[in-house]
């Protein structure tokens, strides 16, 4: 049986090409189109708080976290999370979101929200947001947008618009 040595690093440049070929693989040529993709256009992810899966040494997943102002909430966007297939259902996903959350936590976020599906998220610390309660730059279905709130007000503030920040 072959030994499996996977490895969680914080994201550099050097994983960019791996990324692009994971995410490109998971969400195929649409992703870009997405809502959550428009925001992330609006400017660079937070590479401090984001990071990939390495199994002996190959990138085989990755979750990226885009600073956002969501309402009068300083936040993150989680997103694009994904796993190759080959390393799928070893809860590689789940830890890459706990590591993310865990440091934007550290970091002083107020929030990391995403628009996901709720079976997967809830189950990690994932709340739905209020029923149209942010403004997102494109269509997005209000029941798939969730947060886990790391302030105390964070629900009450996630009201209006959400975009990339500083």
């Amino acid at each position: 049986m072959h030994k499996h040595d996977l490895v969680y690093l914080t994201e550099d440049a050097s994983h960019d090409a791996a990324i692009e070929h994971i995410n490109e693989e998971a969400f195929g040529p649409g992703r870009h189109t997405r809502a959550a993709a428009r925001i992330r256009e609006q400017g660079p992810h937070d590479l401090s708080l984001s990071f990939i899966c390495a199994d002996d040494g190959e990138t085989i997943a990755s979750v990226r976290m885009t600073p956002v102002q969501a309402g009068s909430v300083n936040g993150h966007l989680l997103g694009p999370l994904a796993v190759r297939p080959s390393h799928k259902g070893r809860g590689i996903g789940r830890e890459l979101v706990r590591i993310a959350i865990d440091a934007a936590r550290r970091k002083g976020s107020e929030a990391v929200i995403l628009v996901g599906d709720p079976p997967y998220y809830c189950p990690l610390g994932f709340e739905r947001v209020a029923h149209n309660a942010l403004s997102f730059p494109g269509p997005v279905d209000p029941s798939r947008v969730l947060v886990v709130p790391l302030v105390e007000d964070a629900h009450s503030r996630l009201k209006g618009t959400i975009a990339w920040r500083k």
